[in-house]
């Protein structure tokens, strides 16, 4: 080997060698989902043969981290505040709340913690993923599989936030899917000429990264 041979192939040890060191050191972001802005929402259905049941809530927190470069080892936790669940109808909403339903007093929250991502496929901005984790409704902790939609915004905390002094990233997820209340306890087997037994979920939520 030449001396201008050995010269190149050592800068390029020492190039690789750096970005190695720079894949290392890099770590997923946290993205928080309290939203000051309390935009952030889960729409739930029940469409039963004699009412469809429709509301939001409101009430959303937790962490997800997530890195735009891999984000196959995303985790996180989501949490809701069951007592921002509402329903149009007042009455209706009081039974939701109430003991032999959702038991808001007994279990304030419903939460959600991924633990694995499979199927991820990176789009753009967006990755979308089937996330798996552990749902807790009213107690009861079942494993499920979501597909979801992740929207990474780099530099648009500001942008969202209405002050382009605020620095940071976005991360905001959409996810659609299905859950049987029988499964948690939600008065299995009752009254489903007019609550059904499955429940539609769709939530659309944006977690902020702030940076200096």
């Amino acid at each position: 080997m030449n001396t201008t041979t050995l010269r190149t192939s050592l800068r390029l040890a020492l190039i690789l060698g750096s970005v190695s060191l720079v894949a290392a050191s890099a770590a997923p972001q946290s993205f928080d989902f309290k939203d000051p802005k309390g935009v952030n929402n889960v729409h739930f259905k029940l469409d039963a043969p004699l009412e469809s049941i429709t509301g939001t809530a409101t009430g959303i927190t937790g962490t997800v981290a997530f890195d735009p470069a891999a984000p196959a080892v995303t985790t996180g936790r989501i949490v809701l505040d069951t007592k921002s669940l509402t329903v149009g109808n007042p009455v209706m909403g009081e039974h939701l709340h109430g003991a032999h339903w959702l038991d808001v007093a007994k279990y304030p929250t419903i939460a959600f913690d991924a633990e694995k991502l499979a199927n991820v496929r990176v789009q753009g901005a967006q990755t979308l993923a089937d996330v798996t984790g552990k749902l807790t409704v009213k107690g009861v902790t079942r494993e499920i599989t979501v597909p979801v939609t992740f929207t990474y915004l780099a530099g648009k905390l500001g942008a969202r936030l209405g002050d382009d002094k605020i620095k940071g990233d976005l991360l905001v997820l959409r996810a659609t899917f299905e859950i049987n209340r029988s499964e948690f306890n939600i008065m299995p087997g009752q009254a489903t000429d007019k609550v059904a037994e499955n429940i539609v979920l769709s939530l659309a939520i944006a977690g902020a990264a702030p940076r200096s």
